[in-house]
Order: structure tokens, then C-alpha cells, then sequence
């Protein structure tokens, strides 16, 4: 689509009752990024309340019918997705307006192919619209949702603010909370900050816009002391003094949600070997049979029990945000035998149903690719909308777990998902451990499943195998016979993108914040073609090489499997401020390691083609202008690196190469990046 064009959603597809929006970009260094928000306006053109303004703060509006999912890496960037189930927005909701924000002075210059994507619930994408002539802005507008006539239409938009968010949220009536903030400083919470939070002008009094746009997330609070850049089509200030700057306001928020703790209350057993009672036990569990039962049963009954926690596993497959029931090993007809799908979940809203079969699979047992067939064909003719695998595999893009026939002919059509118990136990840890469910029942619910799925005797913990080719290739790279264009290579690359898609989950669940890995290929390059290539790579160079970008911190953090040497080398790159003398930025870069291992090694960075000094922070410590160049080259940086021993095995047990992959980064995060979350001065 161009920029002011407009399309009926229902001229496009039949499944148009729920959408998914995609907002994208790429950057040439993988580390920009944005974040996507949601307005719901009245026939007035403004929100209701600040219920009707979804963001970071806020993932969930128009009770239920918005949701923000959250980032998916793509092959050259990363996408924001939403979930609109456009059933069940409110009547009085006219337009859904979507939009993005960057921070801390960013422009969306910097980026690359913007651009915003919507398919319908089968997954089929309609709409594509690229947006142009955003470089010096803070905030754009991508697109928006309107009714007419009883039908929901697409605009494509593509305005921008200069203002950022402040300015485009005031413009819609949303406004910061002026009461003065009272008493002592705000508790902690989980997730992000929420005195960041914008707050929805009342009903009450006319709307007065802010002079001073609120601080959001990432703001310089020196911006707080002028006004907000003016923004197109906005009517010139009157000349009257600046007005003095107001103390920082406390924002409203949302209801307080409940969490647990990290640490368990002090136990009352008597010793060590009493167990607590569990409500999902798993030490009878003695088949793959029994395993994958009882895993089915126990994750759809706590997603129909807790709203939050199924609304997030079904929202970005096209699930509306309604009633859920869930059931497991249903008789369903095909030919002249029956089927039994391991799971159904079905969703009620306004008087329709939406309903998907679930295909389970745990420990090492691969999906049946006849058996998934059988099932896309029953869901197919019974009016379905989708087929959910879930298995301990992590799917990549452009390369199916499962290859399906897909019957054109067919008017309705049905999509086919697939969920890792890795993403699973990542959603329930961010619910319970960061954002919140509605009451302690449900947390504590979730804390019982998250027991269940983490016992070793369950068979739900994620990717566990590098595959056949693993030994062969290892072998191939140490007697130099492994030549490019081997599949064997190939099958390595993809387990290896599994595994790193798996530390994110991993890690962004224990730390409740956005970790995805960083795709530095072409923009609009073929995944397959890109494997492709690294695995001609991995023959040449027998390395596997990864990089993940952890929210909140300075770079990117580097993993580096040298199979030659059987060494993991984890490595962030610390950008280096201007001001300040070259010693002295040693000294409070050595002081801020404090804490960090001995071995750790530290090399300067230096503009030009040069290398810069580079030592072991033990020796530094004494001495740190030994990392000092000696020709005075300027100084652009440090890479920080710590070394381990790889595993040889292909699967998780101690001596694996997951194991292995796992504890490097936990340690590398936990004793160096932890103490880096601002560049060094």
C-alpha cells in the first residue's frame, strides 16, 4: 500500500475477525529498536480513560480485544506484533490508531524498512505498507483500523511526530497525572518502571494539553525543561514567558497485579527429605506416553484457569480474547478410523467459536509429520481454525517443523502454529515473576506449572539435542575433511539457531526483560540462503558464532563456539564515552569489575585498523594504563570476553554442548554484563 490508502479488510479475507499486526524495521548494527503503542478513540477522535491506551506499561486493552505480544526476531531485523480480535472491540471504539516510539533522543532515521504487516488468523498475510520519511522523528503513526459501515478498514499513515510519544499521546487526549506525588518514594515492581507510565486524561472538565510533554521511557530529563519540538499542523505557542518546569508527577497506573517471589518462605519439614505436596507430580511418570499426557492436561487446564496466561499462548495465533475451555484426548472421525488429538482448545466470543486441535510431543520424540497431516485434514473439514503443535523443538522462520499439504481448493482454510515448552515455561515466568496475574490463586497456579515443566521427569525442557550431524561435523573440522556444501553442516547451523533462540527465552524469563538474538544479514535476504551460507562458514572456519541483545544493556553480548580449539568465548563490545581522560576511564572500567571473575579478558578498542592492548583483568587491576594504547590512538571502546571449555556431547547432560552453551552465558551475564548497564565514562 502508499501512504493515505485505505482497504476493507473483508475485500482481502474471510478470516478477518481477529488480525495480527506486525510493526518492523532493521539496523545496520542490530541494536536499534522501538516500541510499538495502541490508541482506542472514541466517535470523538480520543481515548476514553487511560485503559484505552496500550503500550509497554500497559500490553492489554479494549478489554482484551488488543494485545501487544511482544518482538520476534526476522531474518534482517526484528517485529512487534498485536493481536486485534476485532469481534470483540468495544462499539463505541471508532479507530484503533497504531504507532511506535523511540527514546534517549533516537530517531527513526536511524533505521531501516519500516514498515507495518497484517494477516489474517490463518497466518495469510494482506496488507504491507512501507513507510518513507520518518528520519528525523521520534514517534510515527504506521497505520489505522476504522469502522465503516459496520466493517472494519485499514489506513495506511505514516505520519510522525517530532514530540515523541508525549506529543502523539497528548493529541489523543492522553495526558500526564498533575497531582503532586505524596509520601516517600514509589515501591519497586516488576518490569519496567512504571513512573514512566503516561496516564489518560479524565472524563471530567475539558482536556488541557501539557506544555511539557511527560518523561517517557528513556528520556533525558534535561528535555523536561523546554518545550516539546512543535509538531506539523500544530498551531504556533503564543508568545508569553516558558513556564517553569513542574517536579516530576506521579503517573497513574494500572491496578497492582500479583507476583511471587524469587526466594521460597522459610520450609516448615522437619529435614531436608520432606517434599512438598505438589499439584501436578510427576515422580509416577514412566512413559513417553504417560509424559505427554499428563503435560497436555496440566498446560491446557492452567490456560483455561488462568485468563492471562492462555490469552498469551493463543493471542498470536489468532485466538480472540474470550471465554476458554480446553480438553484432551477427543474422538474426532477420519475415514475408517477415528482420530484422537492430544488437546483441543476452543474459545468462545459474541456467539462464535474458535477452536484448534493440539499435537503434543515430549523428551526427544519428534512430530509425526502423517499425524499432523490427519489433523490439519479434520480441522479443516470441521470448520477449525488451527492446528498447535508443542513439542520440545524450536521452529524457524522459513523452516517448517512439519511439511503440510495444504488443499487449495478448500474455502476455509487452517493454520498450523507451533509452540517449544521453552516459549511456555518463558510466558508463565514472565507473568509470575515480572508482570503479574490477577489474584494469588492464579499466581500460585502458575508457580505449580512452572514446578511441573522445570522436574526433570517431565519431558517439557526445551531443545536438548544438536542432532545426528553433530559428532560427524566435529570430526569433519578436526581432521579437515568437513567441504562446504555439506548437509550435515546445515543441520548444525539450524540446531545452532535453535539453541540461541532458546538462551533468549531463557534468559529473558529470568530476567523479565526483551532478549532476542541479532540478525546481521541482508535486508530482505532468504533464511534458507543465509543458512546456507553460514554453514559454508562453519566447514572454513569451524566456528559458530551468535550475538543477543539483552534490554538495558550496552551492546551486544557475543557467543563464540570455536570447534577447532573446543573453547566458548561470550564477549561484549563497551562503547566508550568522549569526555574524560584515557587513564581514567581504565581505572573506573577496572573498578566497575570489581566483582567480575579474574580470567576475564579486556582488550581496548581503537579507531582505525590498529589493534589495541589487551590483557587479563588480573594483571590490570594493579596496573590499568596497561590497557592504555602506547601511541595514543583514541580509545573507542573495550571488549570484555571470558573463556570456557566446550562440551563435546550433542544433548544437555553435563558434559553436553548445551549445557555448556547455557552456563557460559549465565555466568558471563551474571559476573560482567550485570555490572554493565550503562557505557563507561
Amino acid at each position: 500500500m502508499v501512504k493515505g490508502a485505505n482497504v476493507g479488510l473483508t475485500t482481502l479475507s474471510e478470516d478477518v475477525g481477529s488480525v495480527m499486526v506486525s510493526l518492523g524495521w532493521s539496523s545496520t548494527t542490530g541494536e536499534g529498536d522501538a516500541d510499538v503503542s495502541v490508541l482506542l478513540l472514541d466517535g470523538d477522535g480520543k481515548v476514553r480513560s487511560d485503559v484505552d491506551f496500550c503500550f509497554y506499561n500497559n500490553p492489554v486493552a479494549g478489554n482484551g480485544s488488543v494485545q501487544l505480544l511482544g518482538k520476534t526476531p526476522t531474518a534482517d531485523g526484528s517485529e512487534d506484533r498485536i493481536s486485534f480480535d476485532l469481534d470483540a472491540v468495544p462499539q463505541e471504539i471508532e479507530k484503533v490508531v497504531v504507532a511506535a516510539s523511540r527514546y534517549a533522543g533516537s530517531r527513526f532515521g536511524d533505521l531501516d524498512d519500516l514498515r507495518l504487516t497484517l494477516a489474517d488468523s490463518a497466518g495469510d498475510g494482506l496488507v504491507r505498507f512501507a513507510v518513507e520519511g520518518a528520519d528525523d522523528v521520534s514517534a510515527v503513526i504506521f497505520g489505522e483500523l476504522y469502522r465503516r459501515s459496520g466493517e472494519w478498514k485499514f489506513r495506511a499513515v505514516g505520519q510522525g511526530y517530532a514530540s515523541g510519544l508525549a506529543g502523539l499521546a497528548t493529541d489523543y487526549g492522553v495526558d500526564i497525572d498533575d497531582d503532586a506525588e505524596q509520601g516517600g518514594p514509589e515501591p519497586e515492581g516488576p518490569g519496567r518502571d512504571t513512573s514512566e507510565q503516561p496516564a489518560a486524561s479524565g472524563q471530567d472538565g475539558p482536556e488541557q494539553p501539557a506544555r511539557v510533554p511527560a518523561q517517557t521511557r528513556g528520556s533525558d530529563p534535561a528535555d523536561l525543561a523546554a518545550p516539546a519540538a512543535p509538531r506539523a499542523a500544530a498551531e504556533p505557542e503564543p508568545a508569553d514567558p516558558a513556564p517553569v518546569p513542574k517536579p516530576a508527577r506521579r503517573p497513574r497506573t494500572a491496578k497492582k497485579k500479583v507476583t511471587l517471589p524469587r526466594t521460597a518462605k522459610k520450609s516448615l519439614a522437619d529435614n531436608d527429605t520432606w517434599r512438598t505436596a505438589r499439584l501436578f507430580p510427576v515422580s509416577a511418570l514412566k512413559s513417553d506416553r504417560e509424559r505427554e499426557t499428563r503435560a497436555t492436561s496440566v498446560v491446557l487446564s492452567v490456560m483455561a484457569q488462568v485468563p492471562e496466561f492462555g490469552r498469551r499462548l493463543t493471542a498470536g495465533f489468532g485466538a480472540p480474547a474470550g471465554r476458554m475451555e480446553t480438553f484432551t484426548e477427543v474422538t474426532l472421525p477420519h475415514g475408517e478410523s477415528p482420530r484422537r488429538p492430544d488437546g483441543v482448545v476452543r474459545v468462545e466470543r459474541a456467539g462464535k467459536l474458535w477452536t484448534a486441535l493440539v499435537e503434543t510431543k515430549t523428551n526427544g520424540n519428534a512430530l509425526k509429520p502423517d499425524q499432523v497431516q490427519d489433523y490439519m485434514d479434520i480441522a479443516a473439514r470441521r470448520g477449525y481454525e488451527a492446528v498447535i503443535t508443542l513439542s520440545n523443538d524450536v521452529a524457524l522462520e522459513g523452516s517448517p517443523l512439519v511439511d503440510v499439504r495444504i488443499d487449495r481448493r478448500r474455502k476455509h482454510k487452517v493454520a498450523l502454529w507451533h509452540l517449544s515448552w521453552a516459549e511456555v515455561v518463558h510466558q508463565a515466568q514472565m507473568l509470575i515473576r515480572h508482570e503479574g496475574v490477577g489474584n494469588a490463586a492464579h499466581a500460585w497456579l502458575l508457580q505449580e506449572l512452572l514446578q511441573y515443566l522445570q522436574h526433570e521427569n517431565s519431558g517439557c525442557h526445551g531443545f536438548q539435542n544438536m542432532g545426528a550431524a553433530w559428532v560427524p561435523v566435529r570430526r569433519g573440522i578436526d581432521d579437515e575433511t568437513l567441504c562446504r556444501g555439506d548437509a550435515r553442516a546445515l543441520e548444525v547451523i539450524e540446531n545452532w539457531e535453535r539453541l540461541v533462540r532458546q538462551v533468549c527465552l531463557r534468559l529473558g524469563g529470568e530476567l523479565g526483560q526483551k532478549v532476542l538474538p541479532v540478525q546481521r544479514a541482508r535486508r530482505g535476504s532468504d533464511p534458507g540462503a543465509r543458512r546456507a551460507e553460514l554453514a559454508d562458514h562453519l566447514c572454513e572456519q569451524g566456528r559458530l558464532s551468535a550475538e543477543i541483545r539483552i534490554e538495558g544493556t550496552p551492546g551486544v553480548l557475543a557467543i563464540t563456539a570455536d570447534l577447532r580449539t573446543g573453547k566458548l568465548r561470550t564477549s561484549i563490545e563497551v562503547p566508550a564515552a568522549e569526555p574524560g581522560y584515557p587513564l581514567s576511564r581504565a581505572k573506573r572500567l577496572v573498578r566497575r569489575l570489581s566483582e567480575a571473575p579474574a580470567d576475564l579478558h579486556i582488550e581496548t578498542l581503537v579507531g582505525g585498523e590498529g589493534a589495541g592492548p589487551r590483557g587479563t583483568l588480573e594483571r590490570l587491576r594493579p596496573e590499568p594504563a596497561d590497557i592504555l594504547p602506547k601511541d595514543g590512538a583514541q580509545i573507542t571502546g573495550f571488549r570484555l570476553s571470558l573463556f570456557k571449555g566446550m562440551g563435546n556431547g550433542r544433548g544437555s547432560a553435563e558434559t553436553g554442548f548445551i549445557r555448556s552453551v547455557d552456563e557460559a552465558v549465565d555466568r558471563f551475564h551474571a559476573q560482567v554484563v550485570a555490572h554493565l548497564e550503562a557505557p563507561v565514562p
